[in-house]
């Protein structure tokens, strides 16, 4: 019978994902599948792009484990792809590649002091508060003010988190770099700008209902905000998740408020324009335009212009995907183009035999869990339908890649591996009576995978 030897490039919901449905899929062949991660650790942005405080969708990782630790599928952590294995690599020793990388970058804002010392990605801030290695252990929180860009979840994330008593997530799965980088937080007041109107905001009313519910902060809601067009009112009639959202804002305006020591103020209609720069490269306020309905759903300008003084702005509009050694890539989208998860050559636009993609590296970075397994099933009907257009590779023999890996004397880590940092965190955090405490610098985390 063929065998079908298939690498996977990204450990995260996406790759799991599809490695599960291969798996379970009626096919006419073996299938063997490698799992190859950059990171110590599984589970890609459920591990480091969800909030410490969301112990819910920390729920997902249970199904992911459930798939891991059935045994069938192999996983390489510490695997830098274009660097640890190249993509003829994996050519010699698989039959295609999936890639799964995901979308980890913050996408651009083309506004006059962007680039400003203070302004920040937001990517960078909830990669810092979820403990992720590749990034720095402290994080500057030394002004009063600060302002973050966005009305989406990743918005109310970061603004949850920058308003959030440092104490209050203490039963949550922090390291310690993080509560002691937040314990020592001078923010007061955190001003949050949409471009649209409350009607319009791309968060969910679970995300927004666990904003109201901060220990010690004031909600501050504009009137100015609240005086809807028809197109408004309709959205609100005719979409249940908007009334909700409505329901849960007109509440928080009837609040009393004065008595906290944090405030977190809901700005909309607000159109980036410009930050400010103090005059020696710092953060000082961020300008924008007041927008208004245009009576479609939409906003128009003004030309009313408005500035917030704060010290520090965190723009949280969207992630965006990176390019990959020998693959091609949509430099405008941050997407590997392909045709429902075949690669195409951007030249041509013919598809690339042997590669595909699934998650946000595919779409964008959009939609949820249960986009993520349709998309997988997408891209896994086209592999077992391109039987006569693999790879044929030179040494498809399971323990080749591991002969390479250890001739690069790269410290992979594996499944065993991920179950030792597991145990290890956990038993962390079992004395604080902790879900568990994360393990943050790389090093440490291979050594303890590594049972070094």
């Amino acid at each position: 019978m063929t065998k079908l030897r298939l690498a996977v490039v990204g450990a995260g919901p996406a790759g799991i994902y599809a490695s599960d449905i291969l798996l379970k899929a009626e096919r006419k062949f073996e299938v063997s599948i490698d799992l190859f991660e950059q990171l110590p650790a599984p589970y890609g942005l459920v591990r480091y792009g969800v909030a410490p405080d969301h112990p819910r969708i920390k729920g997902i990782i249970n199904a992911l484990r459930d798939v891991l630790d059935r045994g069938d599928i192999r996983i390489f952590g510490n695997v830098r792809y274009g660097e640890d294995v190249t993509l003829d690599d994996l050519k010699r020793h698989y039959n295609a590649v999936i890639f799964a990388t995901g979308a980890i970058r913050d996408h651009s804002l083309d506004i006059p002091g962007i680039d400003l010392t203070g302004s920040y990605g937001a990517a960078d801030f909830v990669n810092w508060y979820d403990g992720h290695p590749d990034v720095p252990r402290e994080w500057p929180l030394d002004k009063s003010s600060v302002g973050v860009i966005g009305n989406g979840n990743v918005a109310l994330d970061v603004s949850r988190l920058l308003a959030k008593h440092a104490d209050d997530l203490l039963p949550t799965e922090i390291s310690d770099n993080v509560y002691e980088g937040l314990q020592a937080s001078q923010v007061t007041d955190v001003h949050v700008f949409g471009r649209r109107g409350p009607a319009q905001v791309k968060f969910t009313p679970l995300e927004l209902r666990e904003l109201g519910e901060l220990n010690d902060v004031d909600m501050i809601l504009y009137d100015e905000d609240f005086d809807y067009d028809e197109a408004s009112k309709q959205a609100i009639a005719s979409n249940k998740q908007v009334m909700v959202i409505d329901r849960v804002l007109q509440k928080w305006r009837e609040r009393e408020t004065g008595q906290a020591s944090r405030r977190l103020h809901l700005h909309f209609y607000a159109k980036p324009i410009e930050v400010v720069d103090d005059g020696n490269g710092n953060v000082a306020a961020f300008r924008y335009e007041r927008t208004r309905p245009d009576g479609e759903g939409g906003v128009e300008g003004t030309g009313e212009i408005r500035e917030v003084a704060i010290g520090q702005l965190y723009r949280a509009i969207g992630y965006f995907g990176s390019p990959l050694d020998g693959i091609p890539f949509d430099k405008k989208l941050g997407v590997i183009p392909n045709h429902e998860g075949r690669v195409l050559d951007r030249k041509t636009n013919e598809q690339v035999h042997g590669v595909y993609a699934t998650g946000w590296i595919k779409r964008g970075p959009i939609g949820l869990i249960g986009h993520t397994k349709s998309d997988a099933m997408e891209t896994v009907s086209h592999i077992i339908n391109d039987q006569g257009s693999w790879w044929s590779p030179e040494q498809p023999e399971e323990q080749a890649i591991v002969d390479l890996l250890n001739e690069r004397g790269v410290e992979y880590t594996d499944l065993e591996g991920w179950h030792n940092l597991d145990a290890h965190e956990i038993a962390l955090g079992e004395p604080h009576e902790r879900a568990r405490i994360k393990v943050v610098p790389r090093d440490e985390m291979v050594r303890i995978s590594r049972g070094e």
